[in-house]
Formats: C-alpha cells, structure tokens, sequence
C-alpha cells in the first residue's frame, strides 16, 4: 500500500469534514479535530460555542492544537482558539461498535488540556482495542468562567460564566453525531474526568439537552460542590475588573488573553468555577439530582483519602498553610457558624501530627470527599444508580499519601508517570478493568474470568442504608458499608456540602 492509499485508509469521514489519522502499529489515533464552527476568538470571546456546519474539506488530523490559554509554565503552545478533541482506536474492523469513553480533563478550571503527555490514550487503546476514547478541551479560566451579564453592556453575554461547560456540551454533541463513523456506539457513551473534569461531567448531566449525548459518567475526585454561586461569581469579576482599570466588556474585550489570565491569577485564584446561575446550570444542584434530574444516568465515583494533600506537596508546607489562612479569612470565619466551626476544629485537629494535618484535612473534606459521597447519596435518593469507590493507596512520598490525582496515571495506563514508585501491576490491571467494565456495561463488577487475579470483584451499588463503597487498597479491593471506613463524619464534616467549596 503505498502511502496515499495509506491515508485514505485512515481517513474517516464526519460533518465537518474528512479527518485522516495517524497510525502507530496497530493505534490510530486522529487528534485535533475542531468541535465547533468557528473558534471562540474576537468577537466571540465569552459567547457560546458555534455549531459546526457540513464541510467536504480533507484535513489532516496528526498533531494537537493549542491549550486554551493559562498558566506559560505548562506550555507556550496556547491560544484561544483552542476547541479541539481527539481520538484513539485500535485499527480494527468490527461489526459491533464499540463503547466510547470521553475524558474532560482537571486542573481547577484554569489550567490542564488534552495535548499532554499522561492523557495520551495509546495505551489504554492498546489494551482495550474493544473501546474507542476521546479527549475533549475547553476554555478555562477567566475565558470560560467569567460572569458578565451584570455589566452595563453585559446583557450580550449571558453564557460567559458556563461557555466552557457549553464547550464541552458541544464536544459531547460531536461525538454523537460523529463517532459511530470511527467505529464507535453513539448510544454507549460514558463521560469521564478527574477533579475539575469530574465537577465538569457531574454538572454536565444538569444542562438543558445534554443527558441525550451520554448514558454514564465516571467522577474521580469532583461534584457539584465545585461550583460557584451568582453572588460570588460577580464578586471575582468585579474584582478582576478593578485590578485591570475596566468598567465594561468593551474594555475587557480590548485585553489580551495573556493579560487577562495572568491578572486572574494575581487577583481571584481559585475563584472561577462554574456558575449556579438559575440559567445554565441549577441554583442548588444537589436539589436536582435528589429530585431524579438525572436518575437514567449511571453513575461510578469516589475520592482518594488524603485528597488535599498534593496541594501541600506542590505549593511546599509554607506555601499551603499561606493559603489555607487566606481563605480560611474569607470563607470560613465569615460562612460557618459558631457551632459547625467548632464541630469542623475538632474533627480536623484529631489525629493530626504535621502542622499542615489539620488545613489539609479540612480543604480535601470540603472540595473533594464530602462532595463525592454527597453526589452518591442524591443520585440514589433521585432514583438513580450510583457505584462508589474510596481510593487508599499510598504514594511513597510521606506527604502526598493517598492525594487527589494519585489513581489518574493508573487509569490511564502510564505507569512511568507515576511519583515516587510503581504499584502493584495486577492491582492497576484490577482497576482499570474496572473502569473499563462500567463504561461497557453499566456494572464495574468482574467476574472470576475477566478479572486480572482470577477472582471476582462483586462492587455493589451505594444504597442509602448501609452506604456500600468499594474501597480500593493496593493489595484488598474489597467493598464495605461507608460506616467501616468513615469517609465522611456525619456530624462533624458532612454539612459543608451546604457550603459547596469552603
């Protein structure tokens, strides 16, 4: 086959166009195919994304494109025309199609995308050729999270707080409407992502049409409870403008994306986040799935045990306990009361040995844990299914432990991204059968001849009696009532989902 042939093989044709792949021994992979119809540059900075049109191009699908536009120390390939997804299969013809699994990356709603090294899914082809997977980017930051409809010329933009929400709903549509031509099934979709990516697929499911581009979602480390409210939205934008000298979106329009990005994270890190505004998403989120918004939606997720602790060992002890205090000024002291306050001291300070225990504790509890049992809680009071892990292997380094992201490089296959020391291979299999088995099925459970060790996992699902989890030890997967491995205190810590992030 000489080397044109070769690319017709390799080319697939969609609505937008006809993408030719690259092959790597038996992986195609077609990256940086575009979602939309125009990218969301000038004059559609902050609106909501264009619908892709029919197009009868040829185009070559062989490299990532940009990340949206963030932090300079990751990558100086960045740009706000950023609305790409990839794909992996394994070359393979089949007349069954195949389950797709869809990742929307983490990173705080302000860094992170899909062109980086450890969410390559070459390996996770290589070992599933039975699956299809993509990779999906959207806006971050500043560009995707800004509220403005509160301006005085603000009533144009009434997306701009959730465009980068209605950036990933656009990308779920494509898969539907496309992926059946690479050999997937449109109507076995699971949505998958991690921290921001598993608050982004956890509020996905709430936005008006979505529900019909996915059947299942796989949340490590996310809710809803990362999330702002309209009041706190206004304040971070409101304070983002003083410190660029802008009274209006004209102005805002007329910064650079560099300056606008790099002035947010002088001025409101960690302050956006999707929005409840009552438009897009729900006012109270955890209202909505107790009430069935999302009950035909199987659900499989879970935290690690030591989830702030990354935090600690990536912003160094002095770094954290800085902003722990900070925050701690402006939210805790101001929003809890008297009683919840002394409920949350006692509970942070037990057993706490490092000076930074007792903060890290508190954080990982507010963002991550509680929000993930909440999430299984209201799904099934909803009438939905919900399957539950606790993650509790531990790192080798004596900070990290068992912190938020240490399971990712597991589920991806990338062992050699993995900090500090390698895990045990038959449990890493063991988990991401797992994974893999719920976005086939529904059910992660494996039976004695699909399981790596040779024995059978039965994973129950989370019921609101015995609140059964499957605790993930490296060396004992094993489920248990929520009540035999407390992951949440009820009394003392369970109601800051009311809070959603302290």
């Amino acid at each position: 086959m000489n080397k044109t042939e070769e690319q017709l093989s390799l080319a697939v044709k969609c609505i937008n166009g006809t993408f030719v792949g690259k092959k790597e021994e038996n992986i195609i992979s077609y990256k940086g195919i575009p979602f939309v119809g125009q990218q969301p540059i000038g004059n559609l900075r902050w609106k909501a994304p264009v619908e892709y049109a029919p197009d009868d191009g040829v185009y070559e699908a062989f490299d990532f494109e940009k990340l949206a536009v963030q932090d300079l120390s990751i990558t100086d390939h960045q740009g706000e025309d950023c609305l790409y997804l990839n794909i992996w299969k394994a070359d393979e013809t089949t007349a069954e199609k195949k389950p797709v699994m869809v990742w929307i990356h983490g990173g705080a709603f302000l860094a992170g995308g899909t062109g980086i090294e450890l969410f390559d899914c070459t390996n996770l082809a290589k070992e599933n050729p039975d699956m299809i997977f993509v990779t999906v980017a959207y806006r971050l930051g500043a560009l995707g999270f800004l509220h403005l409809s509160h301006l005085p010329d603000g009533k144009d933009f009434p997306d701009a707080q959730n465009v980068a929400l209605l950036d990933q709903t656009m990308a779920l549509k494509w898969v539907h409407e496309n992926i059946a031509a690479f050999g997937g099934d449109p109507d076995n979709v699971t949505i998958w992502g991690e921290s921001a990516g598993a608050g982004s697929v956890t509020l996905q499911p709430l936005i008006k049409g979505s529900q019909q581009f996915f059947q299942k979602v796989i949340a490590q480390s996310g809710a809803p409870s990362q999330s702002s409210s309209l009041e706190e939205a206004i304040s971070a934008t409101n304070d983002l403008m003083k410190a660029l000298g802008c009274k209006t979106v004209a102005d805002l329009m007329k910064v650079d994306a560099r300056t606008l990005v790099d002035t947010a994270a002088e001025t409101i890190l960690l302050r956006l986040f999707p929005v409840r505004d009552g438009r897009i998403l729900p006012l109270d989120p955890w209202e909505a799935y107790a009430s069935g918004a999302a009950k035909d939606i199987t659900f499989l997720q879970g935290c690690n045990k030591d989830e702030m602790n990354c935090f600690v060992a990536d912003w160094t002890m002095e770094g954290f306990k800085a902003w722990a205090a900070d925050r701690k000024t402006k939210k805790y002291a101001q929003q809890l009361t008297d009683e919840e306050r002394a409920k949350l001291e006692s509970f942070c300070n037990e057993g706490a040995v490092e000076d930074y225990d007792a903060d890290s504790r508190l954080f990982g509890h507010s963002w991550f844990i509680e929000g993930a049992i909440k999430m299984s809680e209201c799904q099934t009071m909803g009438g939905g299914k919900s399957y539950t892990y606790f993650y509790r292997v531990e790192s080798s380094d004596p900070i990290r432990k068992s912190a938020h992201f240490e399971e990712v490089p597991i589920v991806f296959a990338h062992p050699e991204q993995i900090e500090g020391r390698q895990y045990d291979a038959t449990f890493s299999k063991t988990m991401r059968k797992m994974w893999l088995q719920f976005a086939k099925t529904g059910n992660p459970s494996l039976s004695a001849d699909i399981s790596p060790d040779g024995k059978a996992k039965e994973w129950p699902l989370y019921d609101l009696k015995d609140k059964r989890v499957m605790v993930l030890d490296e060396f004992d997967i094993h489920p248990a009532k929520e009540s035999e491995v407390k992951i949440v205190d009820w009394d003392r810590t369970y109601f800051l989902t009311k809070y959603y992030m302290l």
